[in-house]
């Protein structure tokens, strides 16, 4: 089965209401699962007719690890965020240095780093023209869709 087979058999399971499934054959076996949370609603008022539009309410359990906290503190400048998920590598081999250092100026379109995602490298590059005021994320780092990654000022 192809890369791209299974990943729409990700996305058709994902977006369906089934809780599992699994598929084996000579070479090749995925499992998946999921869970769902039911919610009932309760009616306050006691009169029957107002009681029919509570309906209960499915909601997907979501189980997300905690990954490294954001500082709380007013960012200044402007902040470079991950485009998926993924590990984030700051050089491109471990002999190699890394692509940016805080102090470094970086112009648009310059590599920062690179987020592996499914054995794919996909090269971050700088939105934004400045010096590189903050990275917010360590070498080897798994980082989430959205996370702020840089700051550059």
């Amino acid at each position: 089965m192809e890369l791209a087979n299974i990943l729409e058999l990700i996305h058709a399971v994902s977006d369906s209401d089934l809780t599992e499934f699994n598929l084996q054959d000579d070479t090749l076996n995925i499992s998946m699962s999921k869970e769902k949370t039911i919610v009932q609603q309760m009616a306050v008022n006691t009169d029957p007719a107002d009681a029919q539009q509570y309906q209960p309410v499915v909601q997907q359990a979501v189980h997300i690890e905690s990954v490294n906290a954001v500082n709380d503190e007013v960012q200044t400048g402007s902040v470079v965020k991950s485009p998926l998920v993924g590990t984030y590598y700051a050089a491109s081999s471990p002999e190699n240095p890394p692509f940016v250092k805080v102090g470094d100026k970086v112009s648009k379109g310059q590599v920062l780093g690179i987020v592996e995602a499914m054995k794919l490298m996909n090269e971050i590059e700088s939105e934004f023209d400045g010096t590189v005021k903050e990275i917010l994320v360590e070498n080897e780092q798994m980082v989430e869709f959205g996370q702020p990654m840089f700051v550059i000022e």
